[in-house]
């Protein structure tokens, strides 16, 4: 078994984290605070190619896996999740890569490289999260084109991408109830789509969350992306690869607290000795790093896994759910070693404690990740 990173690899992370520092680290508080999406950030991210990691290059990008996918990601989280999002402004093209025809392909892929789009994907709603065949929205054939009805809730990049990619009921009478739904592409200026932000999230508040609604949105049948009715499964193929994005997300975002504890633990002074020389301290610090680096190895066997075109939605599981899981309880060790510093702005940590949470609940609450592993097992 080979464990260590190829070469090139291990440039991708270094690139990853060197532009974290630079171009993210500067700008974070401010872009928390004002709940402002870093649109500087993502200009200079495709610059760097950090956008579209698995973008083939005959579709204008680098070709790289969805280890390298997951290897940048850890190294924007050890900053900042909530401008890390700033970057992942391909996601949802991934229906496009694995199920678009190659007319879709050539059209759309190639803007999100260059920084001309930004994707979404449009598959939750107020009542269908979890129960993701539990959707309501509606696309009803009329002519040549589907006319689309129905509201989506929490749409990543909802309100200023270019277009998306639109989880819809299209045959609501199929004899089963994984056979209804469908993926269509919407562009984000066809009449009848009305977004609004959502503001006041916990945190990633860099990142631009919506509410969006379809009210008679007409496109052609040549949007549809894969086949008809088999949009429940090509949705869950879908998942099985970009959890791991989320995972490295989580183990990034949990390197990123272990890195300014152990930074702050060395610094600060109590009863005249520094905070690290406390054997209660060097413990929690041991079980952080360890912990860390179970969740590390479990989200790149499973990203590896995906790129070797042999998923395993059981390890993609685990490696979702452990490693969020990870990230909220290393930042909230991370913080309590910061004592009352830590519960104020001026301290990093903070804005860390708040993203982390959302890696418990966003692409597959951690519940519903058990019971897919659950299922599996029995």
């Amino acid at each position: 078994m080979e464990f260590d990173l190829t070469e090139e690899q291990r440039m991708i992370q270094e690139t990853a984290y060197k532009f974290a520092v630079n171009e993210m680290a500067p700008r974070a508080q401010e872009h928390d605070r004002e709940e402002k999406f870093g649109h500087e950030v993502w200009q200079k991210a495709c610059e760097a190619g950090l956008v579209g990691a698995v973008i083939p290059e005959e579709y204008g990008g680098p070709g790289f896996g969805f280890l390298e996918q997951a290897l940048i990601m850890e190294q924007l989280c050890r900053v900042d999740l909530g401008l890390c999002l700033c970057v992942t402004t391909a996601f949802g093209s991934e229906h496009i890569l694995f199920f678009g025809t190659e007319e879709q392909k050539k059209k759309y892929l190639p803007l999100l490289v260059r920084g001309e789009a930004i994707a979404a994907g449009a598959f939750t709603e107020a009542d269908a999260g979890t129960d993701a065949a539990g959707i309501r929205t509606r696309a009803v054939k009329d002519g040549s084109d589907y006319v689309i009805n129905g509201t989506k809730m929490f749409i990543t990049n909802g309100t200023i991408c270019n277009f998306m990619c639109v989880f819809c009921v299209t045959d609501p009478n199929a004899e089963k109830r994984h056979q209804r739904q469908s993926i269509i592409l919407v562009e984000s200026d066809t009449p009848g789509l009305k977004v609004n932000k959502i503001k006041g999230k916990m945190g990633i508040r860099a990142s631009d969350t919506a509410e969006v609604s379809f009210e008679d949105v007409r496109v052609p049948q040549s949007n549809l992306i894969g086949k008809e009715g088999h949009g429940f499964y090509e949705l869950m193929e879908f998942f099985d690869a970009t959890r791991t994005m989320v995972a490295g997300q989580a183990v990034g975002t949990a390197q990123g607290a272990l890195d300014l504890a152990l930074k702050y633990v060395q610094e600060r002074h109590t009863f005249g000795r520094p905070l690290a020389s406390n054997q209660a301290i060097q413990f929690q610090l041991a079980e952080m790093a360890t912990r860390i680096e179970l969740a590390r190895q479990l989200t790149y066997k499973a990203a590896w896994l995906v790129d070797q075109k042999r998923p395993d939605p059981k390890l993609n599981a685990m490696a979702k759910y452990y490693s969020g899981e990870t990230a909220v309880w290393v930042c909230d060790k991370a913080l309590q070693m910061h004592g009352g510093y830590g519960y104020i702005d001026e301290y990093d940590i903070q804005r860390l404690y708040r993203h982390a949470k959302v890696l418990e609940i966003y692409e597959g609450a951690k519940e519903a990740e058990k019971m897919t592993i659950a299922r599996r097992l029995l």
